[in-house]
């Protein structure tokens, strides 16, 4: 199934984000996750690709056994340091597994290193590529705070726009915490004429460190709410736990009951955290 199929759905999208193992003997362990969260009634889930595509084979094992498990599988792809045999390497693999649904990204570049090498400089060089080259749905990122090296917001959506005129289908934001900055950030998407469905990343924080992690890795700013129920109960991880879920839920809710339905929930590979959102949402996701 297409991603794009389900978006346009006025029901309740819920999906999640898994990382491949760094070490090929956690791979079983890695399927085993995905199939706990396919029983959990994700409607798909996606899989990084790996600094560089250094977890390419491992990224097409995990979609491989989420499509295998019935539930659709969004294959990230970055383009940053690759060239086009390598790329349509990875969709020949991709196509293999029977996987329909393709996140291209640029990706970070190396330490050091200002402008992409290889033969895709920008995400939206990828889109057209790998529309080009099959019946891909192909989504793409985009940063509600802009993305970090980008000159302001406005000069970043532009970038974004770019993604969808190359074919872009859908978009994935970045994870955010203040549901307030993200209504604004949809209100200056369509004033560029962006229309595709947006997908709101949310991040339920269960410890500390994610937070400082996540500022210096993104930038993204975190409400001082958030931090504030981070730093009370950092002693206490199974509360700490709790509250971030509590905190990520709100978001959620807040979210549907304002008309935004499709939600990508970025689990760190912890299938509770999945589970735990669905049960507090059973009514309504029904709705």
């Amino acid at each position: 199934m297409k991603i794009i199929d389900l978006l346009k759905s006025p029901k309740v999208c819920i999906s999640c984000e898994l990382f491949p193992p760094k070490k090929g003997s956690e791979l079983e362990h890695a399927q085993e996750i995905v199939r706990t969260i396919a029983i959990q009634g994700v409607d798909y889930m996606s899989v990084t690709y790996g600094a560089g595509g250094t977890a390419v084979g491992k990224s097409v094992a995990l979609v491989s056994e989420i499509e295998r498990c019935g539930v659709p599988a969004l294959a990230h792809l970055t383009c940053v340091g690759a060239d086009e045999e390598k790329i349509e390497g990875v969709l020949d693999q991709l196509k293999a597994a029977h996987v329909q649904n393709v996140l291209s990204l640029r990706g970070d570049l190396p330490q050091g290193q200002e402008h992409p090498l290889g033969d895709y400089a920008h995400a939206s060089d990828l889109v057209k590529k790998i529309k080009s080259y099959g019946d891909f749905c192909v989504g793409g990122a985009t940063y509600p705070e802009g993305h970090p090296e980008a000159a302001g917001l406005d000069e970043d959506l532009e970038h974004t726009k770019m993604k969808v005129e190359a074919g872009c289908d859908f978009l994935v934001t970045q994870m955010f915490f203040d549901n307030a900055m993200f209504y604004n950030f949809m209100y200056r998407m369509l004033a560029k004429g962006i229309h595709v469905p947006v997908v709101a990343g949310i991040m339920p924080v269960t410890n500390l460190k994610q937070i400082e992690k996540i500022f210096t890795l993104s930038g993204t700013p975190v409400p001082a709410p958030l931090r504030a129920m981070a730093e009370r109960f950092a002693d206490h991880p199974a509360a700490l736990k709790q509250a971030g879920m509590a905190y990520a839920i709100g978001q959620i809710v807040d979210l549907i009951a304002n008309g935004f339905t499709n939600i990508h929930i970025y689990t760190m590979n912890k299938p509770d955290i999945i589970g735990g959102i669905r049960s507090s949402l059973s009514e309504i996701i029904r709705c």
